[in-house]
């Protein structure tokens, strides 16, 4: 009786996490900007300053703003290691084994890269104080309620998806890559990344675009500006007739198309990514070592996209709202913006929130009233927003 019990302990002791039960550990809330993009509240151990993280998928590690070390007098280590981001390629300092403190979550071991998210600060007209990304999501099951505003941790084991969805067989190597059908002037299946911390629809690299022959080379595009890791870059906006992921079909989806010299996207590994103006509509179970993630249509599901195009880019720069670019031959040009523009009104919207007016701006075929302060006078302007459709 004895060597029984022994052998069935010894049993138990190797079975492998994943076969037990996943429980819940902790919730917290997340706001959401422009795009979908979710901002989450957490603490560095041993530093009582709370602190912004965008949840993002699309991050390969976990990162914290160079200015926020600085203010908070943390110290970092140089490194050869480097990064890619829209911008460019960049060589990051990195703080070295140092816990983050997360809905009640105590996460050790953490590489935190460095690097300048002053861009995204202004244009989310909130501190950006780091990026949290595959270091987060390898450790726990996280199931993301987009129409709750809510995060669920659990740890890792088995679990039951819910009976209404879809679960996507999905590769993750840092990052998530499903298989996605997109259709234009053709049919294509290609494998896209998952990318919750992208503020757009979706995005495809010129390259796939080019090799893929799924757009008609009379394809009408706009010259916009996109900002990301690494600074900004020009991409080509568009529409494109459907994008279906698992059984879930969007008709009209205006899609980014990016001249990826850099080849962020790993193409041909991937021919780009969705963003969370997509994901958002989807509750979402991220299970990173099963390499499964299972979505279900929530409330968000049937929104409609934002088609409107101005060519216009807002920052928030030192509590004020400035035209940062103003794309030529755009409605943004042609209604006489200029760089560093103060926007003081938009509409009869005086409220300084810079959502907001992005809000307003993206409808399409408005005539909008934009009030500016340039040189100390105060100016209105008339801007006329297109449609991309």
């Amino acid at each position: 009786m004895r060597q029984a019990i022994i052998i069935f302990f010894l049993s138990y002791l190797i079975i492998p996490h994943s076969y037990c039960q996943s429980l819940p550990i902790s919730t917290f809330v997340f706001k959401q900007y422009s795009g979908g993009v979710m901002i989450v509240k957490a603490n560095l151990k041993g530093i009582a300053d709370s602190l912004n993280f965008i949840l993002d998928t699309g991050s390969g590690g976990i990162s914290l703003d160079s200015s926020t070390c600085s203010a908070l007098n943390i110290q970092t280590q140089s490194t050869d290691s480097i990064i890619k981001g829209i911008g460019g390629v960049e060589k990051v300092n990195y703080l070295f084994d140092k816990t983050l403190l997360l809905g009640g979550l105590s996460i050790a071991h953490l590489n935190f890269h460095i690097y300048d998210y002053s861009l995204l600060s202004s244009i989310y007209g909130e501190k950006i104080d780091g990026v949290i990304g595959y270091s987060f999501f390898k450790r726990y099951i996280v199931k993301i309620n987009s129409d709750k505003s809510v995060v669920e941790v659990y740890t890792l084991g088995k679990i039951t998806y819910p009976s209404k969805g879809k679960l996507l067989q999905s590769k993750i190597n840092t990052l998530p890559l499903s298989s996605i059908n997109i259709k234009d002037k053709k049919a294509v299946t290609a494998d896209f990344f998952l990318d919750t911390g992208a503020g757009l629809p979706f995005l495809m690299s010129e390259q796939f675009s080019m090799d893929s022959n799924m757009l008609s080379v009379k394809k009408k595009t706009f010259i916009t500006q996109a900002e990301g890791l690494g600074g900004k870059n020009l991409m080509r906006l568009t529409v494109i007739k459907s994008l279906k992921i698992g059984p879930y079909l969007f008709n009209n989806v205006p899609t980014y198309l990016y001249k990826d010299d850099w080849n962020i996207t790993s193409y041909p590994y991937s021919g780009g990514l969705i963003g969370n103006e997509i994901l958002r509509r989807f509750n979402i179970i991220l299970n990173y070592p099963a390499n499964e993630i299972f979505i279900t249509p929530n409330l968000h599901f049937n929104e409609t996209f934002e088609y409107g195009y101005t060519g216009l880019t807002m920052y928030l720069i030192q509590d004020k709202i400035l035209v940062g670019d103003v794309v030529k031959d755009s409605p943004a040009e042609k209604a006489g913006f200029i760089l560093d523009d103060e926007i003081i009104s938009v509409e009869n919207n005086f409220s300084g929130n810079i959502q907001q007016y992005k809000n307003i701006i993206q409808e399409p075929d408005k005539q909008i009233k934009v009030m500016i302060k340039r040189a100390d006078k105060l100016l209105q302007l008339e801007l006329k927003t297109i449609s991309i459709l």
